[in-house]
């Protein structure tokens, strides 16, 4: 049996998930421009860590693709080229066709509910901004995967949406959130109807339609202090109000 990690190592975990959320919501939000440096010394004073755990969550962003480490420890913004999000949205179509042809016909009523629940949220988000809407709607495909019980697959799909999800926020043009929100919902009635060809069908089409709104120029760069910008996005994270995705019980 493996040894259980300690209170401190826990703490420590802890501390670096309150940072990654923080920052995957300012950046995925674009309270963060592309570029934008993320000094080790300033995340730990706005975090009231050490240096090294805030180094430890931006190495997590990076794996993600939502940051990128340079020369000299130096951490910045990730500015991810439409080739590379092209390539991103090509291999996440078909880690999600995986998804949903495990769940297909597998779901649980409190499953199918709690999806249910999370697309009428993002129609509610659907009078905010752009940035909020594409966060949420990433969390939707997020919790897909969360639901197959499978870890390959929850970090997979997790750190490809999160780059494309980081791409659709820098390049998409404006556009109704209608249309991904019905799309969402087809998917789910597919899952409960338990027809894989259908769903993985209709998730195909669901990403590649998203990936098309990736075709414009990114938006203008604001400049703003890091310890400023960050404000309320650690203060959501000190209070638990950040989104989690929830422990789920096993499709079956």
């Amino acid at each position: 049996m493996a040894p259980r990690p300690s209170s401190k190592t826990a703490e420590s975990s802890d501390k670096v998930s309150v940072i990654c959320r923080a920052l995957r919501r300012a950046i995925i939000e674009q309270a963060l421009a592309p570029g934008a440096k993320l000094p080790e010394d300033s995340l730990g004073e706005r975090f009231g860590v050490s240096r090294t755990i805030a180094r430890h969550a931006l190495g997590q962003l990076a794996a993600e693709g939502l940051v990128e480490l340079r020369r000299n420890r130096i951490a910045v913004v990730a500015t991810p080229s439409w080739q590379e999000a092209r390539d991103a949205f090509d291999i996440r179509i078909e880690l999600e066709r995986l998804v949903v042809r495990q769940l297909a016909g597998k779901l649980t009523k409190a499953q199918v509910a709690e999806l249910n629940s999370h697309v009428d949220a993002e129609d509610g988000a659907r009078d905010g901004t752009d940035a909020v809407s594409i966060r949420l709607a990433t969390e939707f495909h997020i919790l897909l995967a969360h639901m197959t019980n499978s870890p390959i697959l929850v970090r997979y799909v997790s750190e490809v949406a999160y780059r494309c999800c980081l791409t659709l926020s820098l390049y998409s043009r404006p556009h109704s959130s209608e249309c991904a929100i019905n799309e969402h919902r087809a998917i789910i009635a597919a899952l409960v109807k338990g027809d894989e060809s259908k769903v993985m069908g209709l998730m195909h089409s669901h990403l590649d339609s998203v990936a098309t709104r990736a075709l414009v120029a990114p938006t203008p760069q604001r400049g703003r202090d890091l310890l400023d910008i960050l404000a309320p996005y650690a203060e959501d994270g000190d209070s638990g109000r950040v989104v989690k995705m929830p422990k789920v019980v096993r499709a079956r």
